[in-house]
């Protein structure tokens, strides 16, 4: 049975709308990213819902235009409802609400990590259950275990910073520009990881510490590499090592983190998800190190970032698979806990 779905996504600095037909057919995809963050070096809370109630309109008008399709012929509303920066999340929310309400469509709310797994499948059709997860963006660093969709284990997650934060952080203290990852992998392109020793945090501890991340002390580290390079007047000429050490220091985290998880589950296939998966060098590493054998799905660059099409797509499998609906009641949540997450005593031996 063919489905209509429109997607919306206000969790952060992007204003996102989508129309999904069935479980993959993009019948459009919106994105307004607002770059008037980056001359304050990170997203501005307060400017981000402001922008977000001048353009969702317009951009929920784009998608529907570029679908072909009006109103009456949508069968559900899907709404990002957390996690994220509370005052975007509500635009998103309340709109979302007024809009569905107003032409009597149902409407769901989706939880924005859980929409960053369907954003992988929405690129590979095959990257289905069971597999391993590694969710890593600007806000949350997530491996889990896939038994089903709706079914999630938790292993690990940072315990500080998310790699996307730390990743800023470390470029703020390189002097470069705002969203950190993508200027720090261009300028790791220019060093050698080798000329700068960085630890690496909960890598080798004990079981406790087996799957969850620590970055707060990787950049602590990096800034005391900072300042004495600008003490000996030779910052300029490593700044890009250091950018490299701190790159791969992140990387050999990740990739150790979700290879123990491959070897405990005995799940040959694992999806990358989140914007930080949009790293290249990840991406090889994770090659790499997993070995052949394993299948590795990630997302493709417009999918990585935050998007309406993965908040459409999630919406369906609530809306049909799970039959979950939401009411007017339906609120934003800036904590919104994952949905069907269990501990990690469930993963199979």
């Amino acid at each position: 049975m063919s489905a209509l779905v429109l997607g919306i996504e206000t969790s952060c600095d992007e204003t996102s709308a989508a129309v999904l037909e069935t479980e993959r057919c993009l019948r459009s995809h919106v994105i307004l990213s607002q770059d008037a963050h980056r001359v304050f070096g990170g997203v501005v809370p307060e400017l981000a819902a402001r922008t977000h109630l001048r353009t969702l309109d317009r951009v929920v008008a784009t998608a529907l235009e570029e679908a072909g399709v009006r109103w009456p012929d949508l069968d559900l509303v899907a709404v990002t409802a957390g996690p994220g920066l509370l005052g975007a999340l509500l635009v998103g929310v309340v709109w979302a609400k007024t809009a569905a309400w107003a032409w009597g469509k149902p409407v769901v709310g989706v939880h924005h990590m859980e929409a960053h797994l369907f954003a992988t499948e929405l690129d590979h059709p095959e990257a289905q259950p069971p597999f391993v997860a590694l969710l890593v963006s600007g806000g949350h660093t997530l491996l889990l275990f896939v038994p089903g969709w709706g079914d999630y284990v938790l292993l690990g997650q940072t315990r500080d910073d998310a790699a996307g934060e730390a990743f800023d952080k470390a470029a703020k203290l390189l002097g470069l520009g705002y969203p950190g990852g993508p200027e720090i992998e261009r300028l790791a392109a220019q060093g050698d990881p080798q000329r700068v020793r960085l630890p690496r945090p909960l890598l080798h501890g004990g079981p406790e510490d087996r799957y969850d991340f620590s970055f707060s002390g990787l950049k602590t580290a990096l800034r005391g590499k900072v300042q004495a390079a600008r003490s000996r007047g030779v910052l300029e000429a490593e700044r890009a090592h250091l950018a490299a050490a701190f790159q791969a220091a992140v990387i050999d985290i990740l990739v150790e983190k979700t290879r123990r998880a491959v070897q405990d589950t005995g799940c040959r296939r694992v999806v990358l998800g989140g914007g930080v998966a949009n790293s290249r060098a990840l991406q090889a590493a994770l090659r790499q190190r997993l070995g052949d054998g394993i299948e590795l799905y990630f997302p493709s660059p417009r999918l990585a970032t935050d998007n309406a099409a993965m908040v459409a797509r999630a919406g369906a499998f609530r809306f049909f698979e799970c039959a979950e609906r939401a009411g007017l009641d339906l609120v934003a949540r800036a904590n919104l806990p994952f949905p069907g997450l269990r501990p990690v005593a469930a993963v199979p031996a």
